[in-house]
This record gives structure tokens, sequence and C-alpha cells, in this order.
């Protein structure tokens, strides 16, 4: 089977051809995303119409960072909040509860079927922004039972453990032939 991923991110296109171990080509489309805290509407939305475009099989991930403090902010906003505000003071937003919940969803369209396939981690949000590895907010979600942040982390160490491997097996074990 062969699947385009509607992503503009090589690093993301590398992790996904190790996790899948299938051919997997990138597909670079400037697709706007709806806007909803739920990673599964926004990735679901998005391969539906990347699908409509190629006509091909299509995958496409999102990912939200969801902190108890804030009731559930940013979520998939979080993009949005390291524009605007970045994450230092993301960080000192964050009240006593630092609990959150890292999503990843990974949307999958071929005509036929559309679902979306969802990987969460616990852990917590740190008090500052700690380490270089990674993109995005990996800097400040500490993963529960580890002590750095992902961006503190190998990518191995990382891609051992994160959301986004738990949503590829998921994938994996209800679309891709055994």
């Amino acid at each position: 089977m062969k699947l385009f991923f509607c992503t503009a991110n090589n690093n993301k296109l590398r992790e996904f051809r190790e996790m899948l171990n299938i051919d997997v080509e990138r597909f670079d489309a400037d697709i706007p995303e709806i806007q909803s805290v739920d990673i599964s509407k926004v990735v679901e939305d998005k391969v539906k119409r990347a699908y409509d475009m190629i006509k091909k099989p299509v995958i496409a991930e999102d990912t939200g960072l969801f902190c108890q403090d804030l009731q559930g902010l940013p979520g998939a906003f979080v993009k949005f909040f390291e524009k605007t505000i970045g994450y230092k003071k993301l960080c000192s937003l964050i009240g006593r509860n630092r609990k959150a919940v890292a999503r990843t969803a990974i949307g999958y369209c071929d005509g036929k079927v559309t679902k979306s396939f969802v990987g969460e981690i616990k852990g917590k949000i740190a008090p500052r922004p700690a380490g270089k590895a990674g993109f995005g907010w990996d800097a400040i979600f500490i993963p529960d039972g580890s002590k750095k942040t992902f961006g503190q982390m190998s990518a191995e160490e990382k891609n051992m453990i994160s959301m986004r491997k738990v949503a590829i097996e998921k994938f994996k074990k209800n679309i891709l032939p055994a």
C-alpha cells in the first residue's frame, strides 16, 4: 500500500516512514485547517480535502497539548499560542495544576473510509522551556515517568513513548494489511 502524507515537514515524514515501515510519499499542499480544539475533526477534514485533490490514500496528522489548569487549552491551537505569546509565557500561565495530555491524531482517507486514530500520553507542563530537540512545544512537555521534556530527549527516546507512536500503532492495526 502506498500512502501520501499531507505535510510540509520533512522531519515528520521521516518519522512516519520509520514508524510505519512502508512507502510514504509527501504530499505538500496548502490545505486550510478548520478551527477546532478537537484534533480528530481537524485531521479528518484535512484528509478528505487532500483526497479530493489527489484521489489516492492520504494521511495527515495534528497534535495538541491539553492543559488541565487551562480547561484543555491550548489543545489544537498550541501553534497559535507559540506564535502569539510563546512557550515561556504559556508555562507561566499554568497554575499549580501542571497536568497535561499530549495528543496526536492521524487522519486517513481512501475515498471510501475516513477515520482518525488518536494517541495520547499524560504528563505535565515544565515550569519553563527546556531542551532544543524536537519541534513546537516539545520543550515544555514532560511525559509521566520522565524528568526530561521531549525537547531534552533524543529522537529515539521520544519515539519510544510518544503519542504519535501510539496513534501510528492504532493506524497500522486498523488500516494497513497484515
